[in-house]
């Protein structure tokens, strides 16, 4: 069977994308992406493989975008300014992106390289936001992981409407990531 004409694996990749933040990764299904493009689901298999290779390239997507809406944010930037510039990102992204974000989280195994790639150049462009700090190899590392899991803990909560207090949530952010910057020192390697 040929492929469709003017259907590709950027227009699905796309749609797709639409799906999950309209209604999470569990809404994103063949026969659910196939009716949005108005496709047969065996036409999208001449694109895609299957379920499992379409999570993957949706896992990509996420990551190529977050990487842009973080290097772009950071650009011209050093030290605390781009760190929190960085962090309101994320949590951004998370927010205009759930269903895509969701997809981002997990680690990717040895047989997706492209994702692994950018996976690596998005870890890589945290960790030279980190450099000015000097905190050694394993001391980055340690800080990308608190990082990450500080924006991952506070996009999953505001996502789950966990911030009912009457009080600014972007303040809250600001002041979360002020503190983790006030002892980044601590993640330094002695």
């Amino acid at each position: 069977m040929s492929p469709r004409a003017g259907l590709g694996r950027g227009k699905i990749v796309t749609a797709a994308a639409q799906i999950a933040d309209e209604h999470g990764m569990e809404g994103v299904t063949l026969a659910a992406l196939a009716a949005k493009l108005g496709v047969r689901p065996p036409s999208l298999y001449n694109h895609i493989n299957g379920q499992a290779g379409l999570r993957t390239l949706l896992a990509v997507h996420g990551v190529k975008l977050l990487y842009e809406a973080l290097a772009s944010t950071s650009l011209g930037l050093s030290g605390n300014e781009a760190v929190l510039a960085m962090g309101k990102a994320y949590a951004e992204f998370a927010k205009q992106h759930p269903g895509l974000y969701e997809v981002t989280l997990q680690a990717p195994d040895e047989e997706h390289a492209e994702l692994i790639e950018e996976g690596e150049r998005l870890l890589n462009l945290i960790v030279a936001v980190l450099k000015p700090y000097q905190l050694g190899p394993n001391g980055e590392l340690h800080a990308v992981r608190g990082f990450r899991s500080i924006l991952h803990g506070f996009a999953s909560l505001e996502q789950k409407g966990g911030f009912g207090i009457p009080l600014d949530v972007s303040e809250s952010l600001s002041a979360t990531l002020s503190a983790f910057l006030a002892g980044i020192d601590r993640f330094r390697e002695q």
